[in-house]
């Protein structure tokens, strides 16, 4: 298959899984507002002007329109805005508030019920994960963690009492702690086991903090700035680092200790180039702000990752406690910004959600089914979040009917629609803004070589939820 066509054909399968989960959000809403006698007038995928359009023989207009952001289901009796979904008949009987509130609950148990189809389907045929296991193959020399007794051969077991089976749940766990130490619990290799008290380091290009410690993996430079040494010298994106001065690196952190104290000293780099040995020297230069020094590199993962399938796969419960149990563990980052550094600047928007996707279609269809159930609890959580220009705004100003037996005015309806969403469209903005920014470590991971080994067990599975792509350093 040629590299274009293989290209459109992750491209239709992004654009259509996304499209469906937000099909069957707004199927929700509609397939139960005419089971309870609403009036429908109108069901779009998308918002702003329509692409394309045609009316059923029930007057309902299905359209898709440009922005792809969302949709909706015009329901004249659920005032939202004019300005979104036009007009209302006024002489249309009003709805009851529980029917209103069972109509806005539709949309997100319909994702809830979709991410539970499709965990279901990841469970029944199996989910690659990566075959990168948390044994250690690189401790600073220097460092805290090598005067704890802590070795290349040692396994991380768990983190701040989380279990850990990979180097992607290590370094969640770390970049979304509250603290910038973390309590590390170590396999020895000798059988001994620990559990050490062991600090971050912030990355300023990621925005998320890290643990020292890193798998044995040569670092790919995933972008090289302009201007900087590395480029220079001539290093290109994709290379592949293998040694520093006849040292083999194990891994980023190795790499950024061995250049950071050479400031204007030349160093020899082995790389790594189409497969191919090469050798280059390079002037680190000295960072004014943070007192160490670079050579002007994005590192992140090695260019060939290895994926083994566990089948069974997890089971859909578990996908979902999962994804529901990370949310929580973002929004407390959140909450607590000045303890673990985590802002908005970290949240994913369309753009890398969309990227997100098309990297695990381009691995394997099961792990973009992994990465569907996960956007789903997403979709549907966030809907319910009591803001007017979503579900749960609906909900609240049902409840409110409800409560105090009068209707709330359609003037009130419409303000604080169109104010939420004036805002809601200018974190939109600010995140997409985010989301092409980071578009670089995306574009290089999307290059690797990927390998998907055979099951590796027909036993009882230890596989988790699709793990997000952890953060790279700027060196």
């Amino acid at each position: 298959m040629s590299a274009l066509l293989s290209w459109v054909i992750i491209a239709i399968g992004v654009a259509a899984l996304f499209t469906l989960a937000v099909f069957v959000h707004e199927y929700g809403h509609f397939w139960v507002a005419r089971r309870l006698g609403f009036k429908v007038d109108g069901f779009s995928i998308g918002f702003g002007p329509k692409i394309f359009g045609w009316k059923d023989r029930s007057g309902v207009e299905w359209a898709l329109r440009w922005l792809p952001l969302g949709g909706f289901v015009k329901l004249p009796q659920m005032i939202t805005s004019e300005a979104i979904e036009g007009g209302c008949d006024p002489n249309l009987p009003a709805a009851s508030p529980a029917k209103k509130i069972a109509v806005a609950l539709a949309g997100p148990a319909m994702n809830l019920v979709f991410a539970l189809v499709l965990g279901s389907i990841v469970w029944w045929v199996g989910l690659p994960v990566p075959y990168n296991n948390t044994i250690i193959g690189y401790v600073p020399a220097k460092g805290v963690e090598a005067g704890f007794g802590i070795r290349e051969g040692d396994r991380i077991t768990a983190v701040n009492g989380k279990p850990v089976r990979n180097w992607e749940d290590v370094q969640r766990t770390a970049a979304l702690s509250v603290t910038q130490v973390l309590s590390v619990s170590i396999q020895h290799a000798d059988g001994r086991t620990g559990t050490y008290d062991i600090p971050t380091e912030y990355s300023e290009a990621a925005h998320l903090k890290f643990l020292k410690l890193g798998p044995k993996d040569h670092p790919a430079v995933h972008a090289v700035t302009p201007g900087s040494a590395a480029q220079r010298a001539g290093i290109l994106e994709g290379d592949e680092i293998i040694s520093v001065d006849g040292i083999e690196i194990a891994g980023q952190q190795q790499l950024i200790e061995l250049i950071r104290g050479r400031a204007d000293q030349v160093i020899d780099l082995e790389l790594l180039r189409d497969t191919k040995p090469m050798r280059l020297k390079v002037t680190p230069v000295l960072d004014p702000k943070e007192k160490v020094a670079r050579i002007g590199v994005l590192l992140g993962l090695s260019a060939r990752m290895t994926y083994t399938v566990e089948k069974p796969g997890p089971t859909p419960f578990r996908q979902i406690g999962n994804t529901v149990s990370q949310m929580g563990d973002l929004l407390t980052a959140l909450f607590h910004k000045k303890e673990s550094r985590v802002g908005v600047e970290n949240l994913q928007g369309p753009v890398r959600i969309f990227t997100a996707l098309a990297t695990e279609m381009r691995i394997d269809f099961r792990r973009a089914l992994a990465l569907m159930v996960v956007i789903n609890i997403n979709l549907a959580l966030l809907n319910l979040l009591p803001l007017p220009v979503l579900d749960g705004g609906h909900i609240v100003f049902s409840l409110i009917e409800l409560l105090t037996f009068r209707r709330i005015p359609a003037r009130v309806y419409e303000t604080a629609t169109l104010m939420f969403g004036f805002l809601l469209l200018s974190f939109m903005a600010f995140v997409f803004y985010n989301d092409v920014r980071g578009l670089s470590v995306f574009r290089s991971i999307l290059k690797q070589e990927n390998v998907v080994q055979a099951p590796a067990t027909n036993g009882p599975s230890s596989a988790q939820e699709r793990p997000p792509v952890p953060p790279s350093t700027n060196r």
